[in-house]
């Protein structure tokens, strides 16, 4: 056989094998997961944000038939198991949920070692809920109104204490006082509990946080809720009304969590991520399940997802400047 026939054969093997290799290829992308999926949840285990995680991940499991495992890795308010998923394989085999304080950070910490928005891909936001107002009890504070009005007319008198220098419920608090145009003094904690704990004592007047966490002292009586942040109220405390039906038109803070994944995750594995959660979300008793919490389903699409991001990271960074919070 001469060179010239022997090259003509090996081309066509070769492009014989190539074109049998593209089934495959999509056979193996169709095939996604194949094996375990993890969840990085960058919190301890046993709060709000772990709690949906587990519970997707386990319907997850179910619907596709491979493990989806959820795995805490908390450290540095969330950064450090997200800087992990950012330098993971860009395979659809580990996955972050991130929550609104991940878009705190960029103008918070000023040597972060991951970039949310080019690290990391969105898949879908998952819920999103209100925070509550809440004050002292023997406050003689019944509504927002009553607050400002209190806030005006005293300066800096009135204690808002928060899980911490840079937290949401800090940055929260301080978007709502400067909506509100009053001035509160800023008591840090090292966590919502201690926070709520010191303005049932008494020693601070008012605090922010999560509806989940705080609805217990509301409902015992050791809390007053004077409004809830969301755009509507909520059905799990449907007798609180919102900051905006308050007296600040327009206001809205929602509490949200989601998925992203590492930058360069194959468009198709996200996209059937996020199909699959979408069915999940819109479930009768996955919603059940999320509004006893004061939550919402809230799919998206990656994109709508995205935009939400970048939205809420530019109005952060304008509340950290404005009040000077810096991160401890």
């Amino acid at each position: 056989m001469n060179i010239n026939l022997r090259r003509a054969l090996a081309t066509t093997c070769l492009g014989l094998l190539a074109v049998a290799a593209i089934p495959n290829a999509a056979q193996a992308q169709a095939a996604y997961p194949s094996k375990t999926v993890k969840i990085v949840v960058p919190y301890p285990p046993g709060g709000t944000n772990d709690s949906v995680a587990r519970v997707l991940a386990q319907r997850l499991s179910d619907r596709l038939g491979q493990p989806f495992i959820v795995e805490n890795k908390a450290g540095a308010s969330g950064n450090l198991g997200a800087e992990f998923v950012a330098r993971a394989p860009a395979d659809g085999y580990t996955l972050l949920l991130v929550t609104m304080g991940h878009t705190i950070h960029p103008s918070l910490y000023k040597h972060l070692r991951y970039d949310i928005r080019t690290d990391l891909v969105p898949i879908t936001s998952l819920t999103s809920g209100p925070a509550l107002l809440m004050v002292n009890p023997k406050l003689g504070i019944n509504n927002l109104k009553d607050l400002i009005a209190r806030a005006k007319a005293k300066p800096g008198e009135l204690n808002f204490a928060s899980a911490g220098n840079g937290s949401s419920t800090h940055l929260g608090t301080e978007y709502l006082s400067e909506r509100a145009g009053i001035k509160m003094t800023h008591i840090p904690f090292n966590g919502s509990a201690p926070a709520m704990m010191d303005v049932i004592a008494g020693n601070s007047q008012v605090v922010m946080d999560m509806m989940f966490s705080a609805s217990p002292q509301v409902k015992g009586g050791k809390l007053k809720a004077i409004a809830q942040t969301g755009t509507k109220r909520s059905p799990a405390m449907p007798d609180v009304p919102t900051v905006a039906e308050s007296g600040l038109p327009g206001f809205e803070l929602a509490v949200w969590n989601g998925l992203m994944a590492p930058a360069a995750t194959p468009k198709d594995v996200i996209a059937k991520l996020n199909a699959e959660i979408k069915r999940e979300l819109e479930s009768a008793d996955f919603k059940e399940r999320l509004s006893v919490q004061g939550y919402e389903p809230a799919w998206s699409t990656p994109e709508q997802f995205g935009q939400r991001i970048v939205s809420d990271i530019d109005r952060w960074a304008r509340v950290v400047k404005s009040s000077g919070a810096k991160a401890e």
